[in-house]
């Protein structure tokens, strides 16, 4: 039997409903998925340094960064909602759900959202989502060097996902 064709077999997107409309937010691309599963990866550090006391100096997104953050997991979606002027709590609330979903897993994109991203209410999964940053991490590069994207501060031109132009 020959191999199906992806597309048939994985899921079309992420459906969220907001005040009686549902945005459809789509798959994200493979960069950006490695961006944000990588994100999900510093998630995971921060909770155990948290829970073990540890400082957590220079690990909180700034303004730009975060605005990147639900642009690039949104994808079209997050010009839809800025165009329907969604209140910043449901866009904020959109944007972790489909980092969620792209980085960790649907189902603790669907506790998050369920639970109107109280973190009382998602708790229960910080372990799942700990252990499953853990399982997704990549080898280091060979080459010894790093690179780093740097968040943009306005919405490009061009529509496309928080890359500069």
């Amino acid at each position: 039997m020959p191999f199906r064709d992806l597309g048939e077999l994985l899921d079309a997107g992420l459906k969220l409903p907001i005040r009686g409309k549902v945005y459809t937010v789509p798959p994200v691309d493979a960069e950006t998925g490695l961006r944000l599963q990588r994100l999900a990866e510093i998630a995971a550090q921060v909770a155990d340094a948290a829970e073990n006391g540890e400082s957590l100096d220079g690990v909180v997104l700034d303004d730009a960064a975060e605005v990147d953050l639900y642009r690039d997991a949104l994808g079209a979606a997050y010009d839809e909602m800025l165009a329907d002027r969604v209140p910043w709590p449901a866009l904020k609330l959109a944007g972790v759900t489909a980092w969620l979903d792209a980085a960790v897993s649907r189902e603790a994109a669907e506790a998050y959202w369920n639970a109107a991203g109280s973190p009382e209410a998602s708790a229960g999964n910080r372990a799942t989502r700990r252990t499953a940053a853990r399982s997704t991490r990549q080898p280091a590069s060979a080459s010894g060097t790093t690179r780093t994207r740097k968040a943009t501060t306005a919405k490009t031109a061009s529509g496309t996902r928080g890359r500069k132009s």
